[in-house]
């Protein structure tokens, strides 16, 4: 018998908690959750970079969190999340301490060093929201990378150099913005990022900077899993 997906659903997967260790010696707390049955590793990989941790982002943050939880069995996705320096959530506290994004560069790297050599990911993907849409636009371009994923970008610390990068570099950027987000709106948004030339921007009808609503919840997975493995999608609501 079925039953409808809610908020606190948490699916079976494979759930590892690590450290992640930064090149210039931090531990970061993380975890990998991966689907108990076998998968290619084409499927796809999610390294998620959390929303702004002076302002209470973690790697629990509910998006992140329900992504681990259903994304592995419902998706066939593997999900690594991790605190950033300093930053702390139930699953502990990062060394180091918080460099609004300059520092952070390390904690990128480390992350898909991570995913690509002891994951073998070959369809690697970087998934921000928020402050670490920052950190996906300023550090994420690693080659091994097949793209980003950016949840409600607020453009707080990237600048004109960065998004001139990936559109000379070219490879796919997706941003979901909501429509009463608190800092970039979808038109605004389309103004601001207008010299990264190949964005998609997907407006979404309602939703808030937070995502805060399971229909959000929905769309935002859905959304993810169309990108990174459309054979999946639609995800369904029941389980």
């Amino acid at each position: 018998m079925t039953e409808l997906i809610r908020a606190s659903t948490v699916l079976p997967a494979d759930r590892e908690p690590f450290k992640l260790l930064t090149s210039d010696g931090l531990n970061l707390v993380a975890e990998i959750a991966r689907p108990l049955k076998p998968i290619k590793s084409s499927s796809g990989t999610l390294v998620m970079l959390h929303p702004l941790p002076t302002a209470g982002g973690m790697m629990d943050s509910h998006i992140f969190r329900k992504a681990a939880a259903r994304l592995p069995e419902l998706a066939d996705l593997n999900i690594l999340r991790f605190n950033s320096r300093g930053t702390e959530s139930e699953a502990g506290r990062s060394d180091g301490n918080f460099e609004n994004g300059d520092g952070e560069i390390h904690d990128v790297q480390s992350a898909i060093d991570y995913a690509a050599t002891n994951l073998g990911a070959e369809n690697l993907w970087i998934v921000g929201w928020s402050f670490g849409t920052d950190l996906a636009l300023r550090h994420a371009r690693d080659p091994r990378v097949k793209g980003l994923i950016l949840l409600s970008p607020p453009l707080r610390t990237s600048n004109l150099s960065d998004l001139q990068w990936w559109a000379n570099d070219g490879r796919p950027v997706i941003a979901l913005v909501p429509e009463f987000d608190d800092y970039l709106k979808p038109k605004e948004a389309v103004t601001a990022f207008a010299p990264l030339t190949q964005i998609e921007i997907i407006p979404v009808e309602g939703a808030k900077h937070l995502w805060v609503g399971e229909p959000y919840v929905y769309r935002v997975l859905n959304e993810i899993t169309k990108i990174v493995n459309p054979a999946k999608v639609p995800l369904p609501t029941e389980y």
